[in-house]
């Protein structure tokens, strides 16, 4: 059984490391035409596809008016655009355009390659360790996600 100085350990290691990536992720995005809420925004879509704007204001917990705003501007910027449903024409969906999409693969290849950087210090075995550990723990906290 774990004790509460692990456990404060590992939650302290994991809000310092997550503070690092974000911060990381944040110089790369400045190098490119987008906000950090667009980046996200972008994600959502690659990975969920074609969404309302009520559904992405939902995964990002932003008010519909403010997801309206970063769509707007994201339309406007050709990262993005509207396309009515095909089966209910008064529903509006956000499709992912090629620009967005390359833009995520640009930022996305840019954060790999930092952490490529930073896991030269490792041997196999301690990478091979940590992925293990992060998707086993990042499958236990989606499956409680799913019971609450």
């Amino acid at each position: 059984m774990l004790t509460q100085t692990e456990v404060a350990g590992i939650e302290k290691s994991l809000r310092h490391v997550s503070y690092i990536v974000k911060q990381k992720g944040r110089e790369i995005l400045n190098q490119f035409p987008i906000t950090p809420p667009q980046f996200v925004a972008l994600q959502w879509l690659q990975e969920h596809g074609d969404m309302t704007i009520g559904e992405l204001s939902n995964h990002m917990y932003l008010a519909c008016s403010t997801t309206t705003d970063l769509i707007d501007r994201m339309e406007k910027n050709e990262l993005v655009e509207r396309v009515k449903d095909q089966k209910d024409r008064r529903v509006v969906r956000i499709h992912l355009l090629e620009k967005g999409e390359r833009i995520i693969k640009e930022v996305i290849e840019k954060r790999q390659n930092y952490l490529q950087e930073i896991l030269e210090d490792f041997s196999s075995q301690q990478v091979e360790a940590l992925d293990n550990s992060i998707d086993l723990l990042h499958r236990l906290m989606t499956s409680e996600k799913q019971k609450v």
